[in-house]
């Protein structure tokens, strides 16, 4: 478009239909702008070549720009406007649909106005949500400045599907473990925070807005206002200004994309940091919690494994659960206690699976009736639902569960709902409103007169027809119709005579006259008006049907948050019992002692799983686990922090038995890959997170690390091993599975309070290793690393020379070998004064006659040497450093030998 600017070019320059556009694209210059014309959804400019580009719609061109270029135009037909919105939404786009107002051809300008803006984290179409999944929009407030003392972040988010309305004060230490918890779809951030977000998390799709929309005091306001109260007392946020902000920002976000509708949203909650369990991204991508590691959506996960609800609405509150396991005791058995009661009653399992089969998804239904967007089938199938959620409350309303007695007081639907819908709907109505045949003839007088008219035509001309002929006596006399006369009596030339007064001429052909009377003409004015007239009243009844029910959204929500609780409970109690799960006990204790534990995932995609004990208590915090490549430690590893994640989220766990006591933190450090985007290798994602859990982990956490200090030299890595193992185990004290191959770890059971050794059993037999899987007290005692080599189709011959080397290092005969870190021998380096114990004296006892003077030069260049900041430094600035640097210390360290061998001279000459 070269320089041309649709924000300041003239509007008279532009045709009435293309100045509508532009006023709308000027005011949401960063959405894609979809605009009705006719049948078509058309885009202009720059937004043209941008739909072309991302979904590939055809690039034409409509009119001209002042400068005489043709202006681009790209269109998406109206019948398949959803399926291309969904993918741009996909995208990370934002759509906003300008609809057109009014009747085409009548008026000068067709009016059009803006009906809805898409963005990903405001979808409530069926069509554009996931199933299984939630579209969440978060706002997150920061101070411009950071100061000391700060509160962090201020997080309120918010699921339009469902009206969960959420709010957390979030500290700096908790942003990425609650951003990975909450999983939004779209993020508002004010202006000055986009930039920094957009750095450190360029997968997220941000939108931006201004500053003055993040302001405490109209948060308190707007909060007030939508939810109708005085005071916000009862909320307990008044103390949060950040969590304010935030508020006010999606508040004003959510009413600019609803354009005039209300969503429905229920009272604010504060989440606190006891509530769930703290689970870090890279923790939850090790755990594959509900992603696989690779985003492969045909791997299994442990969501993919358990989901067998029969309602989408079900599989969501799944996996709610699965990502948010609770730190509340009492939530979690009330869950433990249901399943074990749907586990053991056969006849409680088959009526509960029985009533949840035949569900709709009424929580996105009674979601798109606030809004008045629901479309006639999802009435159709809520009205054919209501009879059986009604029944499945009085079924286990007396339930020996607690938590289903609990559930089935929400499932008191209204029955004024149930008849309302019975009443006003067709048995089986029309998919979209606009084709007509929704509302019941029945339900409106003048709806059925209208449908009569519409559809009785051709009956009500034959009894016509034959009264007339009664009355006048004419044998040839024919009621018609035709598209271009209407309706008409025709009669022959011959008795055209003998035709009733009453009778007004309407044309004459060669052999007959037609005729048209005042009845006629009456039912003739009714006939023709009758299909957009009553197309029009049933939209008028239908919008009124819904408005009746918007007030029912709320007891409708609260049945449809019921009815998910149980079809995840069900779902989880037919897992248990098809793969022998048992009930596992929560304690108060701190630990866990699991028997035979497996790992859910893997244990459904082998037949002969071998299960593993995990014992960690006060006095055995740490199990420093080691064994060959592919023995099962990353398994064993996954297995207990998977049966602990599942025990809290309410589950029964894959275990013989299962005793675990509190946990605040799951942090696991397994597997690593370069992360080229953010220029950081395998061995800097690895030191990135064992930095973030050294940092967190506390005494109720559990931590897996896997084969720590890898992507380094063999002894600086286990170093770092050593190191951070040994933190876990001193000051962070939390229960940590330790796998590594440094054998040299396995000391720490003798030298550290706290640590045992186990190992994963294998033997070798013929030349080749074979895994037991089993977990064993002890240390290995070899690795067999080269036998898993030649298992992967490593050469023979490449094999065999690994053995020799293998032997001259275990016999100490390779040349630079570097000794074992336990085991150092007196380096005299480690005796040399520290540089602030360079004092005169020090400098006259170890070099007589040599000042601290004489080094001097060489000190300086040292000194200014390590206060360089290298990280800043430019490539060329370094390698000029170098250059600069090098010669000097040179010149400096000769003058220091110099001085030195003359000193030692004058020593002997004096001897």
């Amino acid at each position: 478009m070269g320089t041309f600017d649709l924000q300041t070019e003239s509007l008279s320059q532009f045709t009435p239909a293309m100045r509508q556009f532009v006023e709308i694209k000027r005011r949401y210059p960063e959405q894609l702008v979809l605009f009705r014309m006719g049948d078509f959804y058309e885009t202009f400019f720059d937004d043209a070549a941008k739909a072309n580009r991302l979904i590939g719609i055809t690039l034409t061109k409509r009119g001209k720009m002042p400068d005489g270029t043709p202006i681009p135009m790209a269109g998406i037909p109206m019948v398949s406007l959803d399926q291309y919105v969904a993918r741009l939404v996909k995208m990370g786009e934002s759509v906003v649909i300008a609809e057109q107002q009014g009747v085409p051809g009548k008026g000068p300008t067709m009016e059009r106005k803006i009906s809805r803006i898409i963005t990903p984290g405001t979808l409530t179409e069926t069509a554009l949500l996931p199933e299984k999944s939630d579209s969440v929009l978060l706002a997150v407030a920061a101070p411009k400045r950071r100061r000391k003392g700060d509160a962090g972040y201020g997080f309120v988010w918010l699921t339009l599907s469902s009206g969960d309305f959420r709010a957390e004060n979030v500290s700096a230490e908790q942003f990425e473990s609650e951003l990975a918890r909450i999983a939004p779809s779209e993020i508002l951030v004010p202006e000055h925070l986009k930039q920094t977000l957009r750095d450190t998390h360029p997968e997220l799709v941000l939108t931006s807005m201004p500053d003055w929309h993040f302001d405490a005091a109209h948060g308190e306001e707007n909060l007030k206002k939508v939810f109708g109260l005085d005071n916000l007392d009862a909320w307990e946020i008044e103390g949060f200004p950040l969590v304010l902000e935030a508020a006010n920002a999606l508040l004003d976000y959510t009413a600019e994309t609803q354009v005039d509708a209300l969503p429905f949203i229920r009272p604010l909650k504060l989440v606190t940091e006891n509530e769930f369990i703290v689970i870090d991204p890279a923790s939850r991508r090790n755990l594959e919690i509900s992603d696989t590691v690779r985003r492969d959506a045909g791997e299994l996960t442990l969501f993919s494994v358990l989901d067998g609800c029969r309602s989408a609405m079900g599989s969501r509150e799944l996996k709610r659960w699965l990502n948010q396991p609770l730190r509340g005791a009492d939530a979690a058995r009330a869950r433990h206690d249901a399943i074990e009661r749907l586990v053991t009653d056969t006849d409680d399992r088959a009526r509960l699976s029985e009533a949840l089969n035949a569900l709709p998804d009424i929580e996105r239904i009674a979601s798109r009736i606030a809004l008045g967007s629901v479309r006639p089938r999802e009435l159709a199938s809520l009205r054919d639902a209501l009879p059986a959620v009604r029944a499945l409350g009085a079924v286990f309303a007396d339930s020996p569960a607690a938590l289903f007695a609990d559930l089935c007081r929400a499932l008191a639907v209204p029955e004024t709902v149930a008849t309302l819908l019975r009443e006003a709907l067709l048995e089986e109505p029309a998919v979209q409103l606009r084709d007509g045949d929704v509302i019941a003839s029945g339900f409106n007088e003048e709806l059925k007169t209208l449908r009569d008219l519409r559809d009785n035509t051709g009956q009500f001309l034959l009894d016509l027809e034959a009264r007339e002929r009664q009355a006048t006596g004419l044998s040839t006399l024919r009621v018609e119709f035709n598209k271009v006369h209407g309706f008409y009596i025709e009669v022959s030339k011959a008795q055209s005579k003998d035709v009733p007064l009453h009778y007004h001429r309407r044309q004459t052909l060669k052999n007959t006259e037609r005729y048209i009377t005042p009845e006629l003409k009456s039912y003739e004015d009714k006939a023709l008006s009758a299909k957009e007239r009553s197309s029009a009243l049933e939209r008028e009844l239908y919008l009124e049907v819904v408005k009746r029910l918007q007030p029912e959204v709320e007891r409708l929500m609260a049945a449809a948050s019921a009815l998910s609780q149980f079809d995840a409970l069900l779902s989880l109690a037919e897992h248990a019992i098809e793969y022998r799960w048992v009930k596992p006990r929560l304690t108060g204790r701190t630990g866990l002692s699991i028997a035979g534990g497996r790992h859910p995932v893997v244990e459904t995609a082998i037949e002969n799983y071998v299960p593993n004990d995990c014992r960690l208590d006060e006095n055995r915090r740490m199990l420093v686990i080691t064994g060959p490549n592919m023995g099962g430690k990353s398994t064993y590893m996954r297995s207990v922090a998977l049966i602990v994640l599942l025990a809290w989220a309410g589950s029964f766990v894959p275990a013989a038995s299962a005793e675990i006591g509190p946990v605040d933190r799951i942090h696991t450090r397994i597997g690593a890959s370069d992360d080229l985007a953010r220029g950081r290798s395998t061995f800097m994602v690895e030191m990135t997170e064992a930095a973030t859990i050294l940092h967190q982990a506390t005494d109720r956490s559990l931590v897996l690390m896997d084969e720590i200090g890898r992507g380094t030299s063999t002894y600086d890595g286990l170093s770092l091993a050593a190191a951070i193992a040994q933190s876990l185990v001193e000051d962070a004290r939390a229960y940590t599975l330790f796998a590594t191959h440094y054998f040299e770890l396995t000391k720490f059971a003798e030298e550290l309070r706290g640590v045992a050794n186990v190992h994963v059993a294998a033997t070798q037999a013929k030349s080749r290793v074979v895994f037991l899987h089993e977990i064993t007290e002890g240390p290995a005692n070899r690795s067999y690393g080269i036998a898993v080599a030649q298992l992967a189709g490593v050469p023979p011959k490449v094999v065999r020379r690994a053995r020799e080397v293998l032997r001259d290092l275990e016999a100490g005969k390779m040349p630079g070998m570097q000794p074992s870190l336990f085991d150092l021998p007196h380096d005299p380096l480690l005796d040399a004064p520290a540089a602030d114990d360079f004092g005169d004296d020090a400098f006259e006892e170890k070099a007589p006659g040599v000042s601290p003077e004489d080094l001097r030069p060489f000190l300086d260049r040292v000194e200014a040497l390590c206060a360089t900041d290298l990280d800043s430094l430019t490539p060329r600035a370094a390698l000029e450093l170098l250059y600069g640097t090098l010669p000097a210390l040179k010149t400096a360290l000769e003058e220091t030998e110099a001085r030195f061998e003359a000193s030692e001279k004058s020593n002997a000459s004096d001897a």
